[in-house]
């Protein structure tokens, strides 16, 4: 059988203290007290009338506080973090006379928080406890299972005299296949994943039990990173990769407090007419030393980091900033993009905090268009997510549906989230007017975004011919480099100003063929 820490010693004494605390023990406190004070006098009566009490509340058997209270008897009887520690401790310590070591495993969910969105707190502790109960029945005797902080399992296995990775991989897949069956829970099906991290007792960094546990928890972290149902055997390289990890988040974090990492700004231009139809607010990093660090570079950094909403609060506060600055110039520019992560909109608070924003820069919400990536509309079942959208485009912002065409959200999913414009990206746009293929596809695009009521605009165009089929079939607005790069605030006064020039010497492009 598992061990599960003494429980069998731990219910003995725990009985022990909660017979010695029923209320009946109170009868003999009277006589108790007179008792002592005939064979000890005054001050053994009055040890006994301070100490009884004391006695009483340091027994085991008292009234749990809180989650104790709550914690169900499969959980609450596991070891814990400590515990497992001085196991792996014992075992590595006694492991040059015994011959033997042992190897641990760390057990993360993958997408945790969308059991608690999807189906609550109470369901969440469900999945805890099937998990702890299929964990246990999968492994042998003497193995040890200890629950973690944040709703995770570390494994220690029983002492060997051979452990070698395949082996403890082996383990990882088992109870993976164990925790992924699916759990019946008021007539829905809740289906669980895990991540594993796994470390062997000769590999870990310190021959101890938390040098053993630690690594362990390194390589989850990797495996989480990598999942779901992703297996990591810890490596030097792992901890050095978590460690410049934390150092780059510290430094982002350095970097979005002191304004290193601002928006450039680049212009959506309508076909037809070549007037500045908006701005999109695009992130870039000023590193002091390394100079301008490209977006692909940090953005991933940046999520993995859970900074994608601080981010998120400095791109909208310049983005809002900027139009101010264009309207005191007399600058003429509609709207001003800014792309929301899906870590953002899952906020369920985020429309109010929006409107607030709005409402500081006294500028009115169709001014604010709001970039969603289409695999975040085409994956979602969040309700928070659906919900923040929907008020979105009810206070009046615009929404943009970015990258279309790359992540297969369906129709029923762009009237759903009232999507007001889709952004066709670049992957169709590249040697569109090369490439009779491409052409049929964005033709094709552009046909249902015309039935569907749908604005349009093109990123990534790079040519004149590029620029000028579009308009032909009927794009509405385009934005790349052919049009400009991406620019600071500051040099967005001075293109406006050549740009207002060359519209009075160009020629328009063109319009869709009839």
């Amino acid at each position: 059988m598992v061990v599960r820490f003494s429980k069998a010693l731990v219910a003995k004494v725990n009985q022990a203290g909660a017979a010695l605390r029923r209320p009946e023990i109170f009868v003999f406190l009277p006589a108790l007290t007179l008792a002592a004070f005939w064979l000890g006098g005054e001050k053994v009566l009055f040890l006994t009338a301070l100490g009884a009490p004391l006695i009483f509340v340091a027994l085991p058997g008292q009234r749990k506080s809180g989650a104790a209270a709550a914690m169900p008897d499969v959980l609450e009887g596991l070891a814990l973090r400590g515990q497992i520690i001085s196991m792996a401790d014992a075992i590595l310590r006694d492991s040059q006379r015994t011959g033997r070591s042992t190897a641990c495993l760390v057990l993360q969910f993958d997408q945790a928080d969308h059991v608690v969105e999807q189906h609550g707190r109470v369901a969440q502790t469900e999945v805890l406890i099937r998990s702890a109960e299929r964990i246990c029945g999968a492994l042998r005797a003497g193995d040890i299972v200890a629950r973690l902080e944040g709703g995770g399992f570390a494994v220690a296995l029983a002492p060997a005299r051979r452990f070698d990775v395949e082996t403890v991989v082996q383990v990882a897949a088992r109870l993976q296949a164990a925790i992924a069956a699916p759990i019946s829970l008021n007539a829905t099906n809740i289906y669980a994943t895990c991540s594993v991290g796994l470390c062997l007792g000769d590999r870990a960094p310190t021959a101890s039990g938390l040098g053993l546990l630690n690594a362990a928890q390194v390589a989850a972290d990797e495996a989480l990173r990598h999942g779901p149902s992703a297996i990591r055997a810890f490596s030097q390289d792992m901890a050095r990769n978590r460690a410049d990890r934390d150092a780059l988040r510290e430094e982002l974090e350095v970097a979005l407090d002191e304004g290193q990492i601002r928006p450039y700004f680049q212009p959506q231009t309508s076909t037809h007419t070549g007037e500045i139809t908006g701005f999109e607010a695009l992130a870039r990093w000023h590193h002091p030393d390394k100079g301008l660090i490209p977006p692909l570079d940090f953005l991933p950094q940046i999520e993995s980091a859970g900074l994608s909403e601080r981010l998120g609060e400095v791109i909208l506060y310049h983005a809002l900033s900027a139009l101010v600055r264009w309207d005191r110039a007399g600058l003429s520019v509609p709207t001003v993009a800014v792309n929301f992560s899906a870590q953002e909109l899952r906020n369920p608070k985020l429309a109010e905090k929006l409107k607030w924003e709005l409402d500081r820069f006294d500028l009115e919400p169709r001014r604010l268009s709001i970039e969603i990536l289409e695999n975040v509309v085409a994956e979602t079942d969040n309700d928070v997510v659906v919900a923040n959208i929907a008020a979105l485009a009810k206070l009046g912002c615009g929404i943009d549906l970015d990258d279309f065409g790359t992540g297969h959200a369906s129709i029923t999913s762009i009237r759903r989230f009232t999507v007001r414009r889709i952004k066709i990206d670049r992957s169709f746009v590249t040697k569109l007017d090369e490439d009779r293929e491409q052409q049929k596809m964005v033709a094709a695009i552009l046909s249902m975004a015309e039935r569907l009521g749908l604005e349009t605009l093109a990123e990534g165009v790079e040519t004149p011919g590029e620029h000028a089929l579009l308009a032909q079939l009927g794009c509405g607005d385009v934005q790349g480099f052919g049009i400009a790069r991406p620019m600071p605030i500051d040099d967005t006064m001075e293109w406006i100003a050549r740009h207002r020039i060359k519209l009075g010497t160009m020629p328009k492009i063109g319009t869709r063929a009839r």
